[in-house]
């Protein structure tokens, strides 16, 4: 008599799953040793997030990486300012889901700014630093629409802005 094993694996939330067992978005922060930042608040006459129905649009967000790709941040650099990044905002839509990341259903839209020279080309390698790190966390449902674009400058001459659209469950 032949015997079967059978392995169910099931991709949720951006990890290999068997027999039932799931990992939350914020295990997944945890098992990588991430910790998310407390909120600021905006610099200027704007909101961190606004929920219109079950969309999270977020404002532009960037690292406390300072300089222009180009001319003296290299793609690396600007790959981990595009990760730091992706942290901040994690923890906005934290803040915006009272607490529970499981509630999104998926990154819908990412427009990733980098400051760079006229002459720098790779700004979807930069912005892969959000991107790869998303779809770390949450797997399929960080999977997303992007735009990777240079800019002359950008406020207080961050490396790295980042807006994002997400769906959150009903």
């Amino acid at each position: 008599m032949l015997s079967r094993m059978i392995f169910i694996i099931i991709l949720i939330g951006g990890s290999t799953l068997a027999f039932g067992q799931t990992k939350t978005p914020e295990q997944r922060l945890k098992e990588l040793g991430i910790t998310l930042p407390e909120v600021t608040q905006p610099v200027a006459n704007y909101v961190k997030y606004r929920k219109v129905g079950n969309l999270l649009y977020l404002a532009g967000d960037g690292s406390d990486m300072k300089g222009k790709l180009g001319e003296n941040l290299t793609i690396e650099e600007g790959y981990e300012a595009a990760r730091e990044t992706a942290i901040s905002i994690i923890a906005t839509i934290n803040q915006a889901t009272g607490g529970d990341l499981s509630k999104v259903k998926q990154f819908v839209k990412v427009h990733g700014m980098v400051n760079c020279t006229d002459n720098f080309y790779d700004q979807p390698k930069v912005i892969n630093g959000f991107s790869d790190f998303v779809v770390e966390i949450f797997g399929e449902k960080g999977k997303h629409a992007r735009a990777a674009v240079g800019h002359n400058s950008l406020p207080s001459n961050i490396a790295v802005e980042i807006e994002v659209i997400v769906e959150l469950e009903n």
